[in-house]
């Protein structure tokens, strides 16, 4: 019988050369879970995983929150809904100093809380406030830097469908870690804005002059938004609904408030259930991939071998947590976010488990650390987005507009790692 460490290492380096010839994550980790079980176990019991295992997925009623949340952002995105944001931010922000990339950073987190999705929130804002930045005058690095960092929002400020993910695979409550990221978000936004005007002092266009008139009338353009909001978190909060059924309320409301103010017609409507299936389809095999690995981890013991790896090496349990959340960093240059999570949680969650720490704020810790991953190379996938978009902007420009907003996110990193009461304050306060 071949030896399982052999097993679990031959399994890892045939999920890395397989994604190195870009096949997709979600078959990858399939193929290889699968294959490495079937080493240990024999081929029919793997066999029956697989005709098992998807159905189980595809019809677990708590991950119908994913399409839900998903197609609740595309119904956002097709009824202008980030535009209005965009410009009630210009309204209020406009008057200072770079005003209008200040006004990006909050319609982006503004965006991030009807969507769940950086990568939908960078593409939307790049259309958007892009050209306008252009038109004023300001540097394409800090025009792009801005979109690239405020996207990541879309992964941390609820609803947040990498939370999602992390709660399914950890059996953590979803809700509790929506209303986990709220604190954090919030204070990612004040110090995205704080690092805007510190390293940028000199590079900023002037403000424009104030117009409460026109303040106070651009409020009701952001109305909808702020009844999504209130409607989803408000409902989980108070507990008066559960994380699936305030989804299923917000995509509802979503649509129903689209067709209301003439935004969604039928042909929209069937585009974004389209669009909306089709990244769903993608979440799900994802999952079902990892599931699939998951079995293969367990039968090879390997997340329990690693647990005992590193709490063998005496570095205490921030020393460990740091060593990890390195390591994320590191997986960060080469993997995209929802793979980071689904492919390394299970197996670094024992140990911060062992180790004492809290897992819905570790959970947020390791999403903020995934954020790094969004805009830093040489994946960097917000900078692509916006490179596919923005072709006349090169990456290294974009990739050096984010510099001074990664520096914001580690020092944001370390104060959530010394005061955990900022990420579990709110849910030790839910009903």
């Amino acid at each position: 019988m071949i030896d399982g460490d052999l097993i679990a290492v031959a399994g890892f380096l045939a999920l890395f050369a397989m994604m190195i010839l870009r096949v997709p994550i979600g078959i990858a980790m399939g193929l290889v879970g699968i294959g490495g079980f079937a080493a240990v176990a024999g081929w029919g019991p793997a066999l029956n995983l697989l005709a098992q295992s998807p159905i189980r997925t595809v019809t677990d009623f708590n991950l119908t929150l994913i399409p839900f949340f998903v197609l609740m952002g595309v119904l956002a995105t097709n009824s202008g809904m980030s535009a209005e944001l965009f410009r009630t931010g210009q309204s209020w922000f406009g008057v200072f100093r770079g005003g209008m990339a200040l006004s990006t950073i909050g319609a982006c987190a503004g965006f991030a809380a009807i969507c769940g999705s950086s990568v939908a929130t960078a593409a939307t804002m790049t259309k958007i406030a892009l050209p306008e930045m252009k038109r004023v005058g300001y540097r394409d690095d800090i025009s792009t830097g801005v979109i690239a960092a405020g996207g990541t929002l879309g992964i941390l400020i609820p609803p947040s469908v990498v939370l999602a993910v992390y709660g399914f695979i950890t059996e953590q409550d979803v809700g509790k870690l929506f209303i986990a990221g709220i604190l954090p978000g919030m204070l990612a936004i004040i110090m995205y804005m704080l690092a805007l005007r510190i390293a940028y002092a000199r590079s900023l266009p002037e403000g424009t002059r104030f117009d409460l008139g026109e303040a106070l009338r651009s409020l009701g353009g952001v109305w909808a938004v702020m009844l999504l909001f209130i409607a989803i978190i408000g409902s989980i909060y108070f507990g008066v609904a559960t994380a699936t059924e305030a989804a299923a309320v917000g995509s509802f409301l979503t649509a129903l408030i689209g067709i209301l103010r003439g935004r969604l017609n039928a042909r929209k409507l069937m585009d974004s259930l389209v669009e909306a299936l089709r990244t769903s389809v993608s979440i799900y095999t994802i999952l079902i991939g990892a599931i699939l690995f998951g079995y293969f981890l367990a039968v090879t013991q390997t997340p329990q071998k690693i647990t005992k790896l590193l709490t063998s090496l005496d570095l205490g349990a921030h020393g460990t947590l740091a060593l990890i959340l390195v390591f994320f960093v590191l997986m960060g240059c080469i993997l995209d976010a929802m793979a980071m999570i689904i492919l390394l949680v299970p197996i670094v969650y024992p140990v911060i488990v062992q180790l004492g720490f809290d897992p819905i704020w570790f959970g947020v810790i390791i999403v903020m650390t995934v954020e790094l991953g969004l805009i830093t190379p040489p994946v960097g996938m917000n900078v692509f987005v916006i490179n596919s978009i923005a072709r006349d902007i090169s990456l290294p420009t974009i990739f050096r507009g984010v510099l001074p907003f990664v520096g914001a996110d580690l020092i944001r990193l370390a104060l959530l790692i010394m005061f955990p009461w900022i990420v579990l304050y709110l849910p030790t306060t839910m009903r």
